[in-house]
């Protein structure tokens, strides 16, 4: 072999930038088949895959990162004998048509770089090296045939079954295999968000790779790389970025534009709460508590004798599966002033609870899901706590039965008091579940894979009380009382001291401010 051809292939065995940009070309869906050229966050990309064992990348819409996987993969077959480069998609779809873009690379290769292939067919490409690339759909049972040297999960964040797929492939690629995990975000909670969220607390061996939109010399000009604004030129006319992303914007909505280009995780995917209230409520987070009964209990105000309260309650068998959860809201300003969350407390501790905090919060109202085992919650507080507010339905039965019907309105009327601010949320596990409750494909409203809505479910519950029930009683979020100009000013409503004459009120303050 010529000298000059020898140097080449050893250069382009130990650098896969120059390999793909010299050599590999792809179908431009405007211009054609064309060569790879690597903007430089691409490049940066291929150094990190290559130098990292462990990498997720979270990317913008259409930044050519699945090209950049099917060159990547065809490197690494091509200069590796015996390594098995193992592809998994979200479908059969996009699984075929990741296999189909490499094989247009192969196929658009000099001859030098064609190791000679020995089987070609939509999910494999095995060449006589010894190495083979396998492309699969996602499924229960993908785990077991997709181990290899190198895993891509393509679109990781849409992959059902992926906790599982990658309890079942871990084991393997542990031994020296290296991943390659790459999507645009699509809310949080799933395995392709916790995965990136560890990696940057430094709780996993996961290299971060960063990308945006503005990445992309297409749409943000940056000094230095002139040569390509001149390719671009010649390929397309010049972007005007500014009306660009307005236009965008405005095409495809806010959570679409935080998902496909600002690579926000919060607020996007099927979220019941909009993106933008989500983002709101998560900022409102107090993480100024007190916690108490082995931290079960959060405590963010104290009672205030001239407050009335209520404890919204959904309960569990105390199994360490579901979570017995409630909150206590204050009924004059919306604030949720503590919270009980727990998974392993039995039923008839968790009705003492109750009433001790009941009486604490000036023997708070008691709301409670009745449904199965709130039930036996119900008789506990009647019978043996013999606790007296507990609220009845319209019915007169104790607690409130929920129906399909029932959870559709309670529900409902809880999205309009987070969106129109009417409760005021303290409690950062009762968003995180805000953060992961959805609507799914066949349109029921639930809880994520993996995660779980009691916290949501009571609060639901709560802003059904308070608006159904209790509505008349409470002031508005938006109205702040000062506690320390109660005396001085006439800030107590007719509702506050339980007054229906307003004349009476008048004379009764007139007595208080006399005093």
């Amino acid at each position: 072999m010529d000298k000059k051809l020898v140097e080449e292939f050893k250069r382009c065995a130990s650098d896969p930038v120059y390999f793909i940009s010299k050599y590999i070309k792809v179908v431009h869906p405007v211009f054609g088949l064309v060569n790879f050229k690597l903007y430089p966050f691409q490049e940066r990309i291929v150094q990190d895959v290559k130098n990292h064992r462990f990498n997720i990348l979270r990317k913008f819409r259409q930044a050519g990162c699945t090209t950049l996987g099917c060159a990547y993969a065809l490197w690494f077959v091509i200069f590796n004998a015996h390594k098995t480069v193992a592809i998994l998609s979200k479908g059969e779809r996009e699984a075929t048509e990741f296999l189909e873009r490499i094989l247009i690379m192969y196929d658009e290769l000099p001859e030098i770089f064609k190791v000679p292939v020995k089987e070609k067919n939509k999910h494999t490409l095995r060449l006589s090296n010894g190495s083979v690339i396998r492309s699969r759909a996602s499924g229960k049972q993908s785990g077991r045939s997709i181990a290899g040297s190198l895993l891509i999960l393509d679109e990781a964040a849409f992959i059902e079954h992926i906790d599982t797929i990658w309890a079942a492939v871990y084991p393997i690629i542990s031994t020296g295999g290296s991943v390659f995990a790459l999507s645009t975000v699509n809310g949080v909670g799933n395995w392709f968000h916790t995965k990136y969220t560890e990696a940057m607390e430094g709780l996993n061996e996961f290299n971060v790779i960063d990308i945006n939109w503005a990445d992309h010399p297409e749409y943000k000009r940056q000094e230095g790389f002139e040569h390509l604004y001149e390719r671009m030129r010649q390929r397309s006319p010049p972007i005007d970025v500014d009306k660009w992303e307005a236009i965008t914007r405005k095409n495809i909505g806010y959570k679409e534009w935080l998902q496909e280009y600002e690579c926000e995780f919060l607020g996007t995917g099927d979220t019941y709460i909009d993106g933008e209230v989500l983002k709101q409520i998560n900022e409102d987070i107090d993480e100024n508590f007190e916690s108490r009964y082995w931290k079960t209990l959060r405590v963010w105000k104290q009672p205030h004798p001239h407050y009335d309260y209520l404890i919204s309650v959904d309960v569990a068998l105390g199994r360490k599966a579901d979570y017995s959860a409630f909150h206590v809201f204050n009924l004059y300003d919306g604030e949720q002033v503590a919270t009980y969350y727990s998974n392993s407390t039995p039923i008839n501790e968790f009705a003492k609870m109750i009433k001790t905090v009941g009486l604490m919060y000036n023997e708070a109202y008691v709301a409670v899901e009745r449904n199965n085992i709130g039930s036996n919650l119900l008789a506990n507080l009647q019978e043996v706590f013999e606790y007296g507010n507990i609220m009845s339905d319209s019915k007169g039965e104790l607690g409130f039965q929920l129906t399909a019907s029932f959870r559709e309105s309670i529900l409902a009327i809880m999205e309009e008091y987070i969106r129109l601010r009417k409760v005021k949320l303290n409690c950062d596990r009762t968003v995180r579940e805000l953060n992961t409750f959805i609507v799914t494909e066949s349109g029921r409203v639930e809880a994520d894979v993996g995660q779980h809505d009691d916290l949501v479910m009571s609060l639901a519950l709560a802003c059904y009380v308070m608006e159904k029930e209790l509505g008349d009683m409470l002031l508005s979020h938006e109205r702040q009382v000062n506690y320390d100009e109660v005396l001085s000013k006439e800030v107590f409503l007719t509702g506050l001291l339980k007054l229906n004459d307003k004349n009476e009120f008048r004379e009764e303050m007139k007595w208080l401010l006399k005093n």
